[in-house]
């Protein structure tokens, strides 16, 4: 999660974030995610906006040497922690600013991933800093994540059932910022934007990074199961989220 702004969002909202992964949007998230991510066992993985440790866990118990988790929120890397004494897996966690350039002073790793990060970027510039940190810490490896799709359509499906509800404020060269409504108890609202596919470019390029391409999410015959026939037809024609992949 980016810094200044994003922090007191989601020190906020604290633990009950963990909430938001009963969602019906986590299904095709994690199974696509970790699909993309693939075999870690053995490698050094860098895990920026790390929130409250979901994804740096995961990447743990999948075979990595290292997993550090990095965020910018006091209270999601207290929660991440608070896991990490229950579960006793070997994650790392620091509080720390993931658009800053230059990350190397954390190590060396083999692959870093970002599940919503690059979104709350609020110009290119820092756009291009996240991006260029993720470099910093790279060799060969790869830049993997998750973020809010640069194509979404508001004149097609909405998100609404599967828990998100998306509202259009302002749209600038740089993208359409939006309100992003949890269907939690109470709900949980933030603020985040749709950066146009273009400026992802540019800023990928800037950054050092070789290629950058972009994949949908997939929805494992388990969720299809559990939701029925048809469920997930708006999702897939207009998804909300989208994956990508930079290679270093």
């Amino acid at each position: 999660m980016s810094r200044r702004k994003t922090a007191p969002q989601y020190d906020a909202i604290g633990a009950q974030w963990e909430d938001a992964r009963v969602l019906p949007t986590v299904y095709p998230e994690r199974d696509s995610f970790l699909r993309l991510v693939g075999d870690v066992a053995g490698k050094r993985v860098l895990d920026l906006a790390c929130g409250d440790g979901f994804y740096t866990r995961s990447l743990k118990e999948r075979g990595a040497s290292r997993a550090l988790g990095l965020d910018v929120s006091p209270a999601m890397i207290e929660a991440a922690r608070a896991a990490e004494r229950s579960f006793a897996l070997g994650t790392e966690y620091l509080v720390g600013d993931a658009a800053r350039p230059d990350l190397s002073g954390l190590g060396g790793f083999d692959l870093v991933t970002a599940a919503y990060l690059l979104n709350y970027a609020r110009n290119e510039e820092e756009l291009t800093d996240m991006c260029r940190g993720a470099r910093s810490v790279l060799g060969t490896g790869r830049f993997v994540g998750v973020t809010q799709n640069p194509r979404f359509s508001f004149d097609g499906p909405r998100p609404d059932p599967y828990g998100f509800v998306f509202e259009e404020r302002t749209t600038t060269p740089f993208g359409t910022h939006i309100r992003v409504t949890a269907a939690l108890e109470p709900p949980v609202t933030f603020e985040t934007c749709l950066i146009r596919p273009e400026v992802y470019e540019r800023a990928f390029t800037e950054a050092g990074f070789g290629s950058l391409r972009w994949l949908p999410m997939a929805v494992p015959a388990h969720a299809e199961e559990r939701f029925g026939e048809g469920y997930w037809d708006a999702f897939l024609a207009n998804p909300p989220i989208v994956m990508f992949e930079a290679l270093g």
